[in-house]
């Protein structure tokens, strides 16, 4: 029966999610933000409330392993899965945007930053500080950058959105859709800790594996359609711009909500993971292999991780 509520409660959250990020994107459109911009931050953030609300929920039920490998699983998905899937299916990629110059390297610092923060085996409510401060950063890089985009894509985007928009039918939708997030978030992390008491799995797997693969779908989702459409920049962005809020906002909320402990030494794998997935992202932009090549050697991160992970079970 646990096993049924959390499937259920996974599905509510993400289609409370999908309700968000769909509003959300029609906004950004109505006032001309332009692709990129709303792959990396409206998509991104929204993206990722599935990881934020389940990780808060774990925190304030006293789960800190949960919230931290959600995080930590999240961004190893995003980048072994999701990224992977977006090169292999894209048929042709040839992103405007210069992701290494401008992007990538905005998912590897919170990375290093989460690091040097769980060496005292604690993410108390002044790292979560710290990390909002570093996605408030991100999103004003984000915002300056916007004015360089040439005013024939705003206009573009304006006469997309002009004849469709209305507030009208978008608020209740986003009332709608966080509501469901909140919901699900609750019963997806209950449901979860239940199955971990009753196979003797580890809170921590749960949490890297079923939780983060199940938060990670809107993200899977969401970069698969913009690649299918030849929406590419929105892919990475949105991919690049998830994981920078998993690790800023989604880990800062969970810790503001109750600090987190985490004993680093136990989890050096999956961590380490982590660590070589985002030098792999940045590695990729840096010398703009966005190739299906690229795509098998993420999955093959991805196959060692899950094999680890299966065996630790």
């Amino acid at each position: 029966m646990d096993f049924v509520i959390f499937v259920i409660a996974m599905g509510v959250l993400i289609w409370g999610a999908d309700l968000l990020i769909h509003q959300s994107e029609r906004i950004a459109l109505k006032f001309n933000i332009p692709e990129f911009i709303i792959g990396a931050t409206l998509i991104a953030l929204g993206t990722s409330l599935p990881e934020m609300a389940a990780s808060i929920a774990a925190s304030m039920d006293g789960k800190p392993t949960i919230a931290i490998a959600n995080v930590i699983g999240s961004n190893i998905l995003n980048i072994t899965l999701v990224l992977a899937t977006v090169f292999i299916i894209a048929k042709n990629i040839n992103p405007d945007r210069d992701f290494f110059a401008k992007d990538s390297t905005w998912a590897l610092v919170p990375v290093l930053v989460f690091l040097l923060m769980i060496l005292d085996g604690v993410i108390d409510r002044f790292d979560a500080s710290l990390l909002f401060l570093l996605m408030g950063a991100y999103l004003m890089f984000l915002l300056q950058d916007a004015k360089n985009i040439p005013q024939d894509v705003l206009e573009e985007l304006e006469e997309l959105e002009e004849d469709t928009f209305s507030w009208v039918s978008t608020i209740p939708f986003l009332v709608a859709g966080l509501l469901l997030v909140i919901v699900g978030a609750h019963f997806s992390i209950e449901s979860a800790s239940e199955i971990a008491k009753r196979f003797g799995i580890s809170e921590w797997i749960i949490g890297i594996i079923m939780i983060s693969l199940g938060t990670s779908l809107p993200e899977l989702v969401v970069s698969i359609s913009a690649a299918i459409k030849g929406k590419v920049d929105m892919a990475i962005g949105n991919i690049i711009g998830s994981n920078m809020a998993n690790t800023t906002v989604v880990l800062g909320a969970a810790a503001f909500t109750n600090p987190l402990e985490v004993d680093a030494s136990a989890y050096i794998f999956d961590i380490s993971t982590m660590i070589v997935a985002t030098l792999l992202l940045v590695f990729l932009t840096a010398n703009k292999l966005y190739t299906k090549s690229a795509g098998i050697s993420l999955i093959i991160i991805l196959g060692l991780f899950l094999n680890n992970t299966l065996q630790n079970m």
